[in-house]
C-alpha cells in the first residue's frame, strides 16, 4: 500500500481522464451480447470455482483421502496458497515476455499438470507437488484476464465488460465450493480432482473460443 501511495506520480492523470470521459456505459445485456464476453465470463466463472474450491477442500481432501493428520492435512493444504503467492511474484516478470494469451495458457496448462500429479494413484508427494503446481497455474490467470478485458474488447468497453466478469467471478466463487460440498457429502471427496478437472477444461475451451470470436489468437 506504501509503494502504491508514493507510486500514484507516476501515473498519467490526464491520459486515464480521458480513458474515462471515453468510457461507454452499457446495459446488462448490450454487454452480453459483445463478441467473446459470454465464454470470458465462462473462464472467470471456472477460475474463480477452481481457486475457492480448492483452497477450502484440499484439507480435507488430504486427511479423508490420503489418510493424513489434519493438522498436517491443513499445513500441506497451505501450499496451494503458497503456490499462488510465488506464482504471482513470478508472473509479473514473465509478462515482461509474454502476452495476456500466453500467460493464460501457461496458467491452464500448469493447472492441469498439478490436477493430473493430484490424480496419480501414487499419493503423499505427488499430491503435495500437484497441489503447489496447480497454485503455481492458477497464479497468471485471474490477473492476466483482468489485464487482457481492454486488449479484447477495447478500452472504451473495458468497465462495463469488467463489471459484468467480475460479478460472473463471484458467482462462482459462491456456487462452486458448496456444489463441491454437496458432491463430497453424497458421494465421496476423493472426486475433489475430477471436478476440478472439470472446470479446468471448461475454462481452457472457453478462454479459446473468446479469442477466437475477439480475433486474438
Amino acid at each position: 500500500m506504501i509503494l502504491l501511495f508514493f507510486s500514484l506520480p507516476l501515473w498519467d492523470r490526464e491520459q486515464i481522464n480521458r480513458r474515462v470521459e471515453r468510457t461507454e456505459y452499457l446495459s446488462l445485456k448490450e454487454v452480453m451480447s459483445i463478441k467473446g464476453s459470454k465464454e470470458i465470463m465462462a473462464s472467470w466463472f471456472c477460475y474463480c470455482g477452481i481457486e475457492q474450491t480448492a483452497g477450502l477442500w484440499a484439507a480435507s481432501y488430504l486427511v479423508f483421502k490420503g489418510g493424513l493428520p489434519e493438522e498436517m492435512a491443513s499445513r500441506f493444504a497451505g501450499l496451494f496458497f503458497l503456490g499462488i503467492m510465488v506464482g504471482r511474484l513470478i508472473s509479473g516478470f514473465l509478462s515482461f515476455t509474454f502476452n495476456d494469451t500466453q500467460m493464460i495458457r501457461i496458467g491452464c496448462t500448469g493447472v492441469f499438470i498439478g490436477l493430473i500429479a493430484i490424480m496419480l494413484p501414487f499419493g503423499g508427494l505427488f499430491t503435495i507437488i500437484g497441489l503447489v503446481l496447480l497454485g503455481l497455474g492458477c497464479a497468471p490467470i485471474y490477473p492476466a484476464i483482468v489485464h487482457s478485458i481492454p486488449g479484447y474488447f477495447g478500452k472504451e468497453r473495458s468497465q462495463a465488460v469488467m463489471g459484468v466478469q467480475v460479478a460472473g467471478a463471484y458467482v462462482g466463487l459462491c456456487i462452486m465450493p458448496p456444489l463441491f460440498g454437496v458432491i463430497a457429502n453424497n458421494i465421496s471427496v476423493a472426486l475433489l480432482p475430477p471436478y476440478l478437472l472439470v472446470m479446468a477444461v471448461v475454462m481452457a475451451l472457453s478462454h479459446e473460443a473468446m479469442c477466437r470470436k475477439a480475433g486474438t489468437l
